[in-house]
C-alpha cells in the first residue's frame, strides 16, 4: 500500500505543476539539466551571475576559457554578445539572463536557439552588486530564433 503522505505530496505537486503555480518560484521543482558556462577566469560579474543561478537551484559546470569561441560554435551572432555564454539542454544562454527566464524557457521549450541579454545591463543578475548603488536600468531578455537571424522580447525587465 502506498504511503498516503507521499501520495498526497505527489498529487499536490502534480496539481501545482499542472496549474503553473510553481512557475514563479525561484527554485526549480525538479533537478534541471546542467548549465555549462564559458567565461573569463577573472570576470567578477560572471561569478555573481553563477551565484544567482546556483541559488535558483541550477547545477553548473564552469569553463574558464573565455566565451567567444563557445558563442561562435553555438551559432549565436556577436551582436547578442555579453561576457559569458552558457548551454543548457540544447539552448544557448548569453549574458546576464535571470534564472526565472531560463526556467521559463525550459518549461515552455520554444523552437529557438536560446536567450540573450546583450551587453551588461546594470541591475541584471550579476550586475546588481552594491557597487551599482541600487541602480536598475531597464533591459530585455531576448528569445533568439534558430539560426540566430532574429529575435523577439521574451521578458521585459523594467
Amino acid at each position: 500500500m502506498a504511503n498516503p503522505v507521499s501520495t498526497l505530496r505527489r498529487d499536490v505537486l502534480a496539481g501545482a505543476l499542472g496549474l503553473g503555480l510553481l512557475a514563479g518560484m525561484p527554485v526549480l521543482a525538479r533537478t534541471p539539466p546542467t548549465l555549462d558556462v564559458w567565461k573569463s577566469p577573472t570576470c567578477g560579474c560572471c561569478g555573481d551571475w553563477i551565484t544567482h543561478m546556483r541559488e535558483a537551484g541550477f547545477e553548473l559546470r564552469i569553463h574558464d576559457t573565455g566565451n567567444n569561441a563557445a558563442r561562435a560554435r553555438f551559432g549565436l551572432p556577436a551582436k547578442y554578445g555579453s561576457c559569458h555564454t552558457a548551454l543548457i539542454d540544447g539552448y544557448v544562454i548569453e549574458g546576464h539572463v535571470p534564472a526565472a527566464d531560463v526556467a521559463r524557457l525550459l518549461r515552455e521549450r520554444p523552437a529557438a536557439l536560446g536567450l540573450a541579454v546583450p551587453g551588461m545591463p546594470i541591475g541584471s543578475p550579476g550586475m546588481d552588486g552594491p557597487e551599482y548603488g541600487g541602480r536598475k536600468d531597464p533591459y530585455d531578455t531576448l528569445l533568439i530564433e534558430q539560426g540566430g537571424g532574429g529575435h523577439r522580447v521574451f521578458v521585459a525587465h523594467r
